[in-house]
């Protein structure tokens, strides 16, 4: 490998690490701040740092090379240039255009991927990246790293089965600087102090249920409902027959704040039924949530809604809907309350991050929009709907992802979760909604 502090310092002269006080990404104060885009600004030191990355991983097959967007592709193509490995280039999200695609390239199922990224802290955006290489059906072994910051990131990838390979450590870097009188050893201590005790991210906040920004009545009713019952249980009865659902409701509905309904596969609907779950509702207090996923235009929707055999506008409290058709579509359902399906949580679905932001965006400006179901985190002014809640994290063989409830309390903010055979498919149904209740009214509590 050519040699190592002579390429550090040319680069450090183009200004790649600075000391000072910087906020990071996560709202950790750091007495440095690393920056190396200013290498594809240099012909000559950009090829030294890519032969010197290819010759961490001289003794593996690989089949291609992907660069962490973006600091990291200049480095990838050169790399590829130099090597003769194909390249393919991953998106930060996807332009909702041409192709769609997250990775752009030709490439095969089953390939070998090698990441490259500039710098890692603590992991957890490669991890994401790694994830989306892999759903492309390639397979990620190694990554290698120009600067490892030595805040955990290693590790976490190691853990995960990776190998991680970086050309620094952060406390090389410092040491290099320091012999070459770059930095005095007062800034040193600063740093090396730091990097032995690094200061946890600040704590994100989340806003209690009667704190957020919700304005139609039916959310507010759904609010209410949660604080007396101290449940944040959506039930989805995917049964089949008018008596397994009377039965169902009846059983768990002191439990949960919502009965998720799928009308259409009711084999022997009637208004008796309709009229049985209404009383239900009114004696256990919980409202009634058909989830129809309306996704047509707007007139269409309508006659769906306030016709047919379901006249689903004389019963439910709230349905869910797709976006697709546009925000005028969502209007022929007031007073009803939507909720928007922005995400889905199966395998392969096809919301990706660009279908997600501008669906969000056109819930938000909605009147008659007052929750979204998705799989992340959303505004204030929003509920969040979390389905694919199980209390063991394993999925079936037909998509279906599950996440337990204390995952997307902490990690997503969620404000209800949504359970279907967890309950319905259990020995005991009465018993199984109070755990879903009780721990998920503990995860909530546990994620403000």
């Amino acid at each position: 490998m050519k040699n190592k502090e002579e390429f550090l310092l040319k680069a450090y002269e183009l200004g790649i690490i600075k000391f000072g006080s910087f906020t990071l990404k996560s709202g950790i104060e750091s007495p440095f701040y690393v920056d190396l885009r200013p290498l594809a600004s240099s012909p000559e030191l950009l090829k030294t740092l890519s032969n010197n990355l290819l010759q961490l991983v001289d003794d593996r097959r690989l089949e291609l090379i992907c660069g962490v967007p973006y600091a990291a592709l200049p480095m990838a193509t050169v790399m590829s240039l130099e090597s003769g490995i194909p390249l393919i280039i991953k998106r930060k999200e996807n332009k909702g255009y041409g192709t769609k695609r997250m990775l752009e390239g030709v490439f095969k199922n089953g390939q070998n991927c090698l990441l490259v990224e500039d710098v890692i802290t603590s992991g957890k955006s490669l991890v994401e990246t790694i994830d989306e290489v892999e759903k492309e059906g390639l397979n990620v072994t190694d990554i290698v790293v120009v600067l490892d910051r030595e805040q955990g990131g290693i590790e976490r990838l190691k853990e995960k089965g990776y190998r991680v390979l970086t050309l620094f450590t952060i406390n090389e870097v410092i040491d290099i600087l320091h012999k070459y009188r770059r930095l005095e050893a007062n800034e040193v201590a600063k740093i090396k102090n730091f990097l032995s005790e690094p200061p946890s991210a600040p704590l994100r906040k989340r806003k209690k249920l009667e704190e957020k920004d919700i304005h139609h009545p039916v959310g507010k009713k759904m609010i209410d409902i949660a604080l007396r019952k101290k449940s944040n249980l959506i039930a989805s009865a995917d049964v089949v027959s008018a008596l397994e659902l009377k039965n169902l409701a009846e059983s768990i509905g002191d439990k949960i704040v919502a009965l998720k309904l799928h009308t259409d596969i009711i084999s022997d609907f009637s208004w008796t039924l309709v009229e049985d779950l209404r009383s239900i509702a009114r004696e256990k207090d919980f409202l009634l949530f058909e989830d129809r996923k309306f996704a047509d235009i707007g007139n269409t929707q309508e006659l769906q809604f306030k016709q047919g055999i379901y006249k689903f506008a004389d019963w439910v409290d709230m349905v869910t809907a797709h976006p697709i058709a546009g925000e005028k579509s969502f209007s022929v359902f007031d007073p009803t309350g939507v909720i928007a399906i922005v995400e889905m949580s199966s395998a392969g679905t096809l919301t990706d991050n660009y279908y997600v932001s501008q669906a969000l965006n056109l819930a938000q400006k909605s009147n008659n929009v007052f929750a979204v179901v998705a799989q992340r985190q959303v505004s204030d002014d929003l509920l969040l709907l979390t389905p694919g809640v199980n209390l063991e994290s394993k999925g079936d063989n037909k998509g279906q992802q599950y996440n337990t409830p204390e995952k997307v309390f902490s990690d997503y903010f969620t404000d209800f979760i949504i359970v279907g055979r967890g309950i319905y498919k259990s020995n005991n149904p009465t018993e199984a909604a109070e755990e879903y209740r009780e721990r998920g009214w503990k995860a909530y509590l546990e994620s403000l």
